[in-house]
């Protein structure tokens, strides 16, 4: 063989082994790329090795098409390479940005998007957008008048309807003998009816949505208010409660609290009381409610007390007897209940005595009642010659010895001297009648006021 063919021939051999070696090793590549394509999870897609040459074009023309029916996003440029789109120009509202990049991501064939686009700060580009909503809100309007007239006729009938319906008294006062409940029902009554024009009108407009956006935030509004105003909610059920079973009546006699005075009216707000002063005293409902009250005018019969002391030399017995038989004999005092008396206390230089009368407070005054009685209970026991109590002190020196000294006023005579008639007493009979000044002033008051009254002669007492 000559040289020449010898080297050619192991040329040849060498491209072959060279092209074995190269499918050898492109069969392990492509085996490799098919076990990396099988990693890919099933909800990641896979991007394409190769890409139509005319994929681009197409995505591209897509999404212009759209842009230019979008309104905002007509001044969009795409330009598409590789699946790849670049999104680029100025734009009027800023949502129109995420919005125009939103869109070109769900374009099959689209590998990423780059947004560029910004906002047009031109005032007119602007501006032109929202004038375009207020002039279409503006002829919305216009073609909704007929039918807002038309709901608004409706609303202003329900209102009426339920204006007759509360001025109705009669009919509330069958239903609820209580003006105050009567009123609170008619009320009631007016605003459901109210409410239900309101309901059937936005029905008529078509904005049912908007009736329940309000009535959620009412809710929502209501609980806010009502922890702002539970001491008035509370004062309110208080009236209530009053109304139905009320504790006094007009021109009673009554201690509520540590407030005494007589009864004006009962408001749904406040009990008004006539001070025996004369003057005007405003206690809420709910504090009338809570507390505790005391009704002098309930019972005509009324006990008042007092205490007198004599001497401790004396006969506590005897001079008990003595003012007893006086306070019987007194024209105002009551049968029966029988006066009375007992022995209250025994001190260092006087006994106390204590004794109790009854009177009838539609005849006579019991302020007067009982100061007339303690002086003719005082007058009885001197005359029967019981000294009344005066102060003694004891006094020790240094030598031991007590020395017991009486003080007696020189200016005054001793109660046996007043006994003896040294000193003129007065037998002139004393005026218990019954003072009508403040009943007379409530009642007067209760007649020219026209301001609302709860206070019910039919409604039952507590």
């Amino acid at each position: 063989m000559k040289p020449t063919t010898a080297l050619a021939a192991f040329i040849l051999t060498l491209s072959g082994i060279q092209a074995s070696a190269q499918d050898f090793s492109s069969l392990g590549t492509s085996s490799e790329s098919t076990s990396s394509a099988a990693d890919v999870g099933d909800n990641e897609p896979v991007i394409a090795a190769t890409v139509p040459t005319n994929t681009d074009v197409v995505i591209e023309k897509r999404l212009r098409g759209i842009y230019r029916e979008l309104d905002g996003l007509q001044p969009t440029q795409v330009v598409v390479q590789s699946g790849v789109v670049t999104l680029s120009g100025l734009v009027g509202e800023p949502e129109n940005i995420d919005r125009a990049g939103q869109i070109a991501l769900r374009v099959d064939g689209v590998v990423a998007v780059q947004n560029e686009l910004k906002r047009d700060a031109n005032v007119s580009q602007n501006l032109a957008p929202v004038m375009g909503r207020l002039t279409e809100r503006y002829w919305q309007i216009i073609q909704m008048l007929p039918l807002l007239v038309i709901a608004l006729v409706i609303v202003g009938f329900f209102w009426f309807i339920g204006s007759r319906l509360a001025r109705a008294n009669s009919l509330w006062t069958r239903i609820s003998p209580n003006n105050f409940i009567a009123d609170l029902v008619a009320t009631s009554v007016r605003i459901l009816l109210t409410l239900l024009g309101i309901v059937i009108a936005l029905d008529l407009l078509g904005a049912t949505t908007l009736l329940g956006a309000i009535l959620g935030s009412a809710g929502v509004i209501g609980l806010a208010i009502g922890f702002a105003v539970k001491d008035t909610v509370d004062n309110y059920v208080s009236s209530i409660m009053l109304s139905i079973r009320q504790p006094f009546r007009a021109n009673d006699h009554v201690v509520i609290g540590d407030r005494e005075g007589r009864v004006i009216r009962l408001t749904s707000r406040a009990t008004i009381l006539m001070t025996l002063d004369g003057n005007h005293l405003r206690i809420p409902n709910n504090t009338v409610f809570k507390a505790e009250i005391l009704n002098y005018s309930r019972n005509p019969e009324r006990r008042f007390d007092f205490v007198l002391g004599v001497d401790a030399a004396d006969d506590p017995g005897a001079a008990m007897k003595v003012g007893i038989d006086r306070l019987r004999e007194l024209p105002f005092i009551l049968q029966e209940p029988s006066a009375g008396g007992r022995l209250e206390e025994v001190g260092d230089s006087s006994i106390i005595l204590r004794f109790v009368g009854w009177i009838d407070q539609t005849q006579t005054d019991w302020f007067k009642a009982r100061s007339t009685t303690i002086r003719a209970v005082k007058i009885a026991i001197e005359e029967h010659g019981f000294g009344l109590p005066e102060p003694i002190y004891r006094l020790r020196f240094d030598s031991g010895n007590p020395l017991e000294i009486a003080r007696v006023d020189t200016a005054a005579p001793t109660s046996k001297a007043k006994a003896n008639g040294q000193r003129p007493v007065s037998t002139e009979p004393d005026d218990v009648s019954v003072e009508n000044d403040i009943e007379t002033k409530v009642n007067e008051e209760r007649k020219d006021s026209n301001n609302e009254d709860m206070l019910d002669e039919k409604r039952p007492v507590e």
